[in-house]
């Protein structure tokens, strides 16, 4: 008597009951490695992405805009915006909504981010290492004010790759409050006084 047989079942042929086993047990482990294969494959395009946006994400500068103003329960008007390097303030201010010249925004009161009418002034709180030097027009039309008062129309932040965070003041020159600064270069003004205040002292 021979060890397989083989019969017929509805015009199909079919293998003993061993032989069935052995093929279904091959095709199983087949689709078990494959599952692995696709589950580990998945995972990893996974990670993967998560890896690239989150390096993504991390290539661009935070900044804290603080507002001229209180709000009614005397708190600081803080918006916070994130935007890419490599751009001019004024720009970065402009796309997000947020209030820069003030009494000055119709298009006759300012020059449109050419430097010349000094209306778009902010106040660099925090993050003032992230900007270019002053330019020639700041130095022109910014020397009664303190060192860290930028024109947002010609101060830069970083490049497209830099990180970090910056505070500004909107609008200084309308401001309710006062700043605590610390480390911060006195301006010419404050350098002259504090040379009269030091002969005036000097001679007595």
């Amino acid at each position: 008597m021979r060890a397989i047989e083989t019969y017929w079942y509805g015009g199909l042929a079919a293998s003993t009951l061993s032989q069935s086993l052995s093929c279904i047990s091959k095709v199983h482990q087949r689709c078990l490695r494959f599952n692995r294969t696709k589950i580990k494959s998945v995972a990893s395009s996974e990670r993967s992405r998560e890896a690239v946006a989150h390096e993504e994400e991390e290539a661009c500068v935070k900044f804290a805009f603080v507002s001229s103003v209180f709000l009614p329960d005397g708190t600081p008007d803080v918006q916070l915006r994130k935007a890419c390097g490599g751009q001019k303030l004024r720009d970065i201010m402009l796309d997000a909504n947020v209030e820069l010249y003030g009494p000055y925004a119709r298009p006759l009161l300012n020059c449109g981010g050419g430097g010349t009418c000094a209306t778009c002034l902010v106040e660099v709180v925090e993050g003032k290492e992230l900007l270019n030097p002053r330019t020639d027009k700041e130095n022109e039309n910014l020397q009664r004010h303190p060192k860290n008062w930028r024109l947002a129309c010609q101060a830069i932040v970083g490049k497209p790759d830099s990180r970090g965070m910056m505070t500004i003041q909107q609008l200084p020159e309308w401001k309710a409050h006062e700043w605590n600064y610390r480390g911060l270069p006195p301006n010419e003004e404050e350098e002259e006084e504090a040379a009269a205040a030091s002969i005036s002292s000097s001679s007595t």
